[in-house]
């Protein structure tokens, strides 16, 4: 048998966010570019060295970004939008951060995140929107008919030169020329009509070209991503990727095609019949399609199965993954390769500095770092010669697994008379402000709140806060999302005391205002061992409980925000109906008053009343816990 893996990308940022400090400096004047490439490359080697030191067989290079790996593209691809007008002094890192961040004249060209600079005497940004279903922005490619495609690759082969003399065996991961225009946004004067599909017949000569220069200088195995075939697309689309790849395929460097987020679907087929080497599957997020997957691909292909979850922070079922890989393993006579669903961009760096976090629910987790072992892990054992360290983390796993499915936790309580001086000094100052305004329904400033997902999160039971368990959200932009290990019950009231405070205040009505069930739930890391949709109706329970507390205490209008409800929708939109049955049933079990409450029938809960709506959604909920426990 033999088994071979790698990891789709990691984690840019650094184990204590030092990209992210480099950045922010840089931008201030206070480093040059010189130093911020060093501490990227030092950040490379460190990471290139932890996929090796874990026991993977490839490391991956061209993950890395210093903003976003879009924008990279962009840059490698030779298609910089001509409205920024760069001058030929300017070096390619300062055309990349205005591309990133925009250019402005004055102090606030040196902020710390995504300007998105427009003035007079500036120039905008590239627009940012979400990458596919995930909490990562990327930068938008702008193309039109006069858009231009060259190659430049010298960051990149340097990367790999990097790698290589460093010893590693090198996988470049390219994001695909299918994805990349699907992800551009069609940018044409007076708004003419203009498919971005058009430009495919000149990209393609550059990506062969980009392909041969990888070839040339040792790389056996190039990643190209092509999430988009996890989409519903459109047949012109779908057409093209046979000829692409075919194209691709006469360079004769070896293509690992990957998709990840989405079952394939209609497009399976398509996918295992294109003329790459190999073929990457996200067994996390479509694992129904594992064995047609198997069938389908010819068995001269290599198959590279995602089966350690790129996009969620729990530790892996050891043994539940062993006992999908292996009859997939018979099927490809011992022929495998192993790697996380995704790039683990999307989870925090590593487990190692969380020391404060309780000890049984850390040994529940695995960060980017640990997931690269999990990956070794699975490897040895499928090959059957688990040495002593693969059999104690085998073992550690079915005793952490086992311990989750038993524990109940309780959380703590918060709060002291000197934090609440100062803020109700600030709710005083916001309350004044607004009434010298003259505005007529008033809002408290919400000084006391660090986050609008976190604030819930601290005063809710099933929920605990990592330190150091940062996730990229854009260029140096980083978030801390909570993680929801437990069920999910209010304790206390969360914001009663703080908006009567303010209300106490004026004459004029103050609203409550509260974040949304599923807004918590998307923008947090969710326990995998329940449905998605019974957290979210614990949620809406917690808060339609707060929501009771403040019309009891006279707050008569209450803002309850959602703005995650249209993010979390799923790629395709045949699931489309099933996602917004469960997020509007949790939104309407949030804000709707108990006697009005009325529940849709197809909806599973026929309940006309609140009481008997709360005991439907408890037995939900029951139901799901005696599934776990099962």
């Amino acid at each position: 048998m033999t088994i071979r893996t790698h990891t789709l990308g990691f984690p840019r940022i650094g184990a204590a966010r030092e990209l992210t400090l480099a950045l922010e400096s840089h931008w201030r004047g206070e480093v040059s570019e010189a130093a911020l490439e060093a501490t990227a490359q030092q950040l490379r080697a460190r990471h290139w060295a932890l996929q090796r030191d874990a026991g993977l067989d490839y490391v991956t290079v061209g993950d890395f970004a210093l903003y976003d790996q879009v924008a990279n593209h962009i840059q490698l691809l030779g298609c910089e939008p001509a409205r920024f007008n760069f001058a030929p002094e300017q070096s390619p890192l300062a055309r990349y951060f205005t591309m990133a961040r925009g250019e402005a004249t004055h102090a606030e060209h040196a902020d710390c995140g995504h300007a998105n600079h427009s003035n007079a005497a500036g120039t905008a940004a590239l627009e940012m929107s979400k990458w596919f279903d995930t909490n990562y922005h990327y930068l938008v490619p702008e193309l039109s008919p006069q858009t231009q495609f060259s190659l430049a690759c010298e960051r990149l082969l340097a990367e790999v030169a990097e790698a290589q003399a460093l010893g590693h065996q090198v996988k470049a991961a390219l994001i695909g020329p299918l994805t990349f225009l699907w992800l551009g946004k069609e940018k044409t004067p007076g708004e003419s009509s203009f498919d971005r599909l058009a430009l495919l017949e000149q990209l393609l000569p550059v990506y062969g070209a980009l392909l041969d220069r990888l070839k040339q200088q040792g790389v056996e195995w190039v990643q190209i991503d092509e999430p988009i075939l996890g989409l519903d697309l459109p047949s012109a689309w779908r057409s093209a990727f046979e000829s692409t790849y075919w194209q691709l395929n006469q360079v004769g460097v070896n293509i690992l095609l990957a998709t990840y987020f989405s079952p394939l679907e209609e497009n399976l087929s398509l996918t295992c019949r294109l003329p790459v080497a190999g073929l990457h599957v996200d067994g996390i997020r479509a694992p129904h399609e594992l064995i047609s997957v198997t069938d389908w691909l010819p068995a001269h292909k290599v198959l590279s199965i995602g089966i350690v979850d790129g996009r969620n922070i729990w530790r892996t079922d050891l043994d539940a993954a062993l006992a999908v890989l292996q009859p997939l393993a018979a099927k490809r006579n011992g022929q495998l390769w192993l790697a996380p669903s995704c790039s683990l961009l999307h989870v925090p760096f590593s487990l190692e500095a969380e020391t404060a976090l309780d000890g049984e629910i850390r040994t529940w987790l695995a960060f980017a770092t640990e997931k690269l072992t999990e990956i070794a892990v699975l490897k040895d054992a499928l090959e059957g010669h688990p040495d002593d360290s693969a059999l104690a983390a085998l073992a550690t796993s079915r005793q952490a697994i086992a311990r989750r499915r038993r524990a109940s936790h309780k959380r703590g309580e918060r709060g002291s008379a000197e934090y609440e001086a100062p803020m109700r000094a600030e709710i005083a100052h916001a309350v004044g402000r607004q009434e010298a305004l003259g505005l007529d329904v008033l809002v408290h400033g919400e000084a006391e709140r660090n986050d609008m997902v976190d604030y819930f999160g601290e005063q809710l039971d099933g929920f605990i806060f990592t330190r150091h368990g940062w996730v990229q959200s854009y260029g140096s932009r980083c978030v801390k999302p909570p993680v929801i290990y437990g069920d999910v019950q209010r304790p206390a009231a969360m914001t009663v005391a703080w908006t009567v405070h303010a209300q106490s205040l004026t004459s004029k009505p103050v609203k409550g205002m509260l974040t949304g069930p599923v807004t918590i739930l998307q923008w947090s890391f969710v326990r995998d061992d329940q449905p998605r949709a019974a957290t979210a109706l614990q949620l809406a329970l917690a808060i339609r409980d707060e929501v009771q507390d403040l019309e009891t205490a006279g707050i008569g209008i209450i803002q309850i925000d959602e703005p995650a409800i249209r993010e979390g929708l799923p790629l395709r939109r045949g699931q489309w109906d099933a996602w917004l049955d469960w997020a509007t049933r949790a939104y309407r079990t949030a804000v709707i008053p108990p006697a009005q409450l009325r529940v849709d029938p197809d909806c599973g809960l026929k309940t006309r009343g609140w009481a008997e709506t709360e005991a439907a959604l408890k037995n939900m909920l029951a139901a799901a816990r005696q599934m776990r426990a099962a």
